[in-house]
């Protein structure tokens, strides 16, 4: 994969060859993703919507520099206000359709929600507005199998700086001082179309976190509960995925 020079260190990304003129798809990971870890999901997408693609792994994931310090509450509207916008610019990407999963997601609606920024629309898959105790918990579970099994051998293959990967993520939402992390503000701020995707049986989030769209939005929300689905919908079940992407695009 290509790399984009932000401020001096190196971030991966790969790019996706699409029809001109249409909305460009930038594809944000989860805690534990890396532009690698969606496989040929972004290329599925992309093809059934004609469009160019662009998938990248945050600082400290995949092959990307590793972090320049240790993550923060705020690592999400750092990510947001900061990187991304850098990276769009760099690579030339205006008005994208921002596809997020996850902390990936969250992200994504933090870029959205800013004064400044224009996006056609966002896929949110399984969003994190607020800390939820089974967000925690579950987390708190992996981290002790990274530590007692051959997890972080696993993640290794995909992560250059593994320990800034997982234990980047996993301290800092196990940090007390983020139980208090909330993006209330940004979904009030929020004006883009909006795809929000989740699976009912998602160990790392509820239902719950989707109602925080239809309290305080004023956007166009348009939402997809998955049934017998985890945390990953595009995994779980891509084909449905892909049919509702594809339909909210072709409504913007």
């Amino acid at each position: 994969m290509p790399f984009a020079v932000i401020d001096g260190r190196r971030i991966e990304y790969r790019s996706i060859l699409g029809t001109a003129g249409r909305p460009t798809l930038v594809f944000l990971h989860e805690g534990l993703g890396c532009a690698a870890l969606w496989r040929d999901f972004p290329d599925k997408v992309a093809r059934r919507l004609g469009s160019p693609a662009v998938i990248y792994s945050r600082f400290g994931y995949g092959q990307s520099d590793p972090l320049d310090r240790k993550l923060d509450v705020d690592f999400m509207h750092r990510e947001a206000i900061d990187v991304l916008p850098a990276l769009l610019s760099h690579l030339g990407i205006q008005r994208p359709l921002l596809i997020g999963h996850s902390d990936g997601a969250s992200i994504a609606l933090i870029f959205a929600a800013q004064p400044e920024a224009t996006v056609a629309g966002l896929v949110l898959m399984a969003p994190h507005v607020f800390v939820e105790a089974v967000t925690v918990a579950s987390i708190a579970r992996i981290a002790e199998r990274y530590e007692t099994t051959d997890l972080r051998q696993r993640l290794s293959q995909y992560h250059a700086h593994v320990d800034d990967a997982f234990r980047g993520w996993a301290d800092i939402w196990l940090n007390p001082r983020f139980r208090a992390w909330s993006l209330g503000a940004e979904v009030t701020a929020l004006r883009s179309p909006t795809l929000l995707i989740q699976g009912d049986a998602d160990e790392y989030g509820s239902l719950t976190q989707l109602d925080a769209f239809s309290v305080a939005t004023h956007a166009s929300i348009t939402r997809l509960v998955l049934p017998k689905c985890g945390h990953a919908p595009h995994r779980d079940q891509e084909a449905a995925v892909i049919d509702a992407v594809a339909a909210f695009a072709a409504g913007l």
